[in-house]
């Protein structure tokens, strides 16, 4: 069963529902809405950017609206769906602090693991959504808001426990904050150095907050910018000079080396390969 609240003075749109939300994406194609898909008790296969994963039981996997999706299979899912208009996590972000951790964060997917206290819990607030998107009043609207903040500070609380965050907020804030500004900026921007004084931060000591985790600075805005080309190879006809020019390299050959480096393909090779694999296994 899908559920849907709208709001015609702002064209606020939420959505919630089971697998049946997600067949208008039986072909690749943005999502368009930020989506919560929580995999209840069985799995699910997804295609999100053009990688294929499959989702086992009491996991959630979080997805922005910029990503490209297909549904493949699954049952007994709960979806969430909303725009910016209904919520907009850019400007709340002060209130739930997801940006560059849930969403805008880099290349990776966000998967949430769910224990059973943890299930139990969104179990309930689940029934209470439920019951908010059939109690048509004046105040509906806020109420809505107000369960979806929730949803989000008690999803980012989990990927923060279980990504391995620093306890130390200062750390966390300073991520958090370059996640975002690689996803607004890595169109035109690819240097540390750049993001590093948008933060205040030196090089080095930028590099430094990033030491325990899997990757650096450099190679969170690399990987940015090669599953944005990835996405364009796969998902339109422009060239690989065109895919250049749009995410900020005069010179093609720039973009060129650095995808090889990352994928073992040139861009071109990488669309020929395209046309005798099946997109997901890249």
């Amino acid at each position: 069963m899908i559920k849907e609240f709208t709001e015609f003075s702002t064209e606020a749109i939420l959505k919630t529902g089971d697998e049946e939300l997600l067949k208008p994406y039986t072909v690749s194609k943005l999502i368009g809405l930020y989506t919560f898909v929580w995999v209840k008790n069985s799995e699910a296969t997804l295609e999100i950017d053009g990688i294929v994963t499959t989702i086992k039981k009491d996991k959630i996997v979080v997805l922005t609206p910029n990503q490209y999706f297909k549904f493949i299979s699954g049952s007994n899912l709960i979806v969430y769906q909303f725009n910016r208009e209904f919520y907009c996590i850019k400007d709340h972000d002060k209130e739930v602090s997801c940006m560059g951790i849930l969403f805008y964060g880099n290349s990776t997917i966000p998967i949430i693991e769910l224990d059973n206290k943890e299930s139990g819990k969104l179990d309930l607030f689940h029934q209470i959504f439920l019951e908010e998107l059939d109690t048509v009043d004046t105040i509906q609207a806020e109420m809505l808001r107000m369960l979806m903040a929730r949803f989000i500070i008690t999803t980012t609380r989990l990927i923060k426990q279980q990504g391995g965050y620093d306890e130390n907020k200062n750390q966390v804030d300073l991520i958090k904050e370059f996640n975002a500004l690689v996803e607004f900026n890595f169109r035109k921007e690819h240097s540390v150095a750049f993001y590093a004084e948008k933060l205040f931060k030196s090089p080095k000591t930028l590099s430094n907050n990033f030491a325990k985790f899997e990757k650096s600075p450099l190679q969170i805005i690399h990987d940015r910018i090669v599953l944005e080309a990835k996405r364009l190879l796969i998902y339109t006809e422009k060239t690989a000079k065109e895919i250049a020019y749009e995410i900020g390299f005069e010179d093609a050959s720039h973009l060129s080396r650095m995808f090889k480096k990352h994928t073992s393909f040139s861009p071109s090779d990488f669309r020929k390969q395209l046309k005798s694999e099946p997109v997901g296994n890249y």
